[in-house]
């Protein structure tokens, strides 16, 4: 059974802390699925994880390609099967989520943006329903400059 770890973000944007956490998945073994709502957002944050610098190459992939099951990190919308047999699952702009998930993997993390009322209260109504089905779950957030775990369940 795994957890899921809720990051409420306010210093950094999105696409250098998941960069940080898809790292250290990689440093764990772990298969990442990153999972967002729309094909668009989800192209310019693969292109975003391209440019970042060379001695942080981070291999992946768009879903949708040829070699989505060899892809150890793989960029997916809601509907769209996570292909690369991820051992963890990394949600970004409200992407769905399921209690099966954080059951069945090592880790998920939610991702949002703390200063977007509507991500706040996606992110609130999901770590309501996570805790209401008996997920691990802990909240980090970065408000006071480095990450803090502030709650847990």
């Amino acid at each position: 059974m795994g957890a899921a770890y809720f990051y409420h973000l306010t210093r950094r944007p999105m696409q250098e802390t998941l960069r940080v956490l898809l790292e250290r998945s990689a440093q764990a073994g772990w298969r990442v699925a990153v999972r967002g709502t729309e094909p668009g957002r989800m192209a310019w944050l693969d292109e975003a994880l391209w440019q970042g610098p060379e001695e942080g190459f981070l291999p992946h992939g768009l879903a949708g390609g040829p070699h989505d099951a060899d892809q150890p990190v793989l960029l997916c919308t809601e509907g769209q099967e996570a292909a690369n047999d991820p051992a963890c699952l990394m949600t970004v702009d409200g992407a769905r989520l399921l209690s099966e998930e954080v059951d069945r993997l090592e880790r998920v993390c939610v991702l949002f943006d703390g200063h977007d009322e509507s991500a706040l209260q996606v992110a609130r109504g999901q770590w309501t329903a996570l805790k209401k089905a008996g997920c691990a779950a802990q909240y980090w957030s970065e408000e006071s400059g480095r990450w803090e775990k502030k709650a847990e369940t």
